[in-house]
């Protein structure tokens, strides 16, 4: 019988099914030989996105996540262990996305260096994933009381801030349409009506992964 959570993870295990779709995107511009991957990935929207939900999910849970296990987990050796390799994980994964920006932008060696990095980010990001689904979110379920794991949800929200319009679309996209309703219907009447009216056609008008020209809009 799978563990029955008492915490609500529906949008924590959204948003990791939504970073490893866009790994899986990230991989096939740089594959790419039609055009320079650099060129592409530098100007996609996708890769903004990517960097920004990434970012924001990872530091809501660096400052209200794992201090507060930490907090009520002292004298366990072996869950303090589980909670120092997450953050462990983190270290090294985050800093691969200003990595995978220098090579971006490096025209002498930069592409010789991209396929390796987006690699590494795809193979640490996903192994984090799945390392957290495995052992860390049983963890937090036991330990974090509605009231903290509520605090972590208005980080992350607070930290999305002016990509809302953006966010919601990017964690729904390519969602099946049971799951997506699922997700709809817990989210404030104001913010679905924006959703449905104006902010999932907007996203579906994106060339999230082609090359453009300009910075994205938040």
């Amino acid at each position: 019988m799978s563990y029955q959570y008492k915490l609500d993870m529906t949008m924590m295990f959204a948003i990791h099914d939504a970073l490893r779709r866009e790994l899986e995107r990230i991989a096939r511009v740089t594959a790419r030989v039609d055009e320079d991957p650099r060129h592409v990935l530098s100007t996609a929207v996708g890769w903004e996105l990517f960097k920004k939900f990434l970012q924001v999910h990872h530091r809501s849970e660096d400052v209200t996540v794992w201090p507060v296990m930490q907090r009520e987990l002292a004298g366990r050796p072996d869950e303090l262990t589980l909670l120092d390799a997450m953050e462990a994980e983190h270290a090294v994964i985050d800093p691969l996305l200003d990595d995978i920006d220098a090579a971006l932008a490096d025209r002498a060696a930069g592409l010789e260096r991209l396929g390796g990095l987006v690699d590494t980010l795809h193979t640490g990001l996903s192994g984090h994933l799945k390392h957290e689904e495995a052992e860390a979110l049983e963890l937090m379920d036991r330990t974090m009381t509605q009231e903290e794991w509520m605090t972590f949800s208005a980080t992350q929200r607070d930290g999305i801030g002016d990509y809302a319009h953006r966010y919601l679309p990017w964690i729904l996209d390519e969602m099946d349409a049971a799951r997506a309703a699922s997700i709809l219907a817990h989210i404030p009447d104001p913010l679905r009506a924006a959703y449905e009216a104006e902010w999932r056609d907007a996203y579906a008008s994106l060339d999230l992964w082609g090359p453009r020209k300009g910075t994205p809009a938040a």
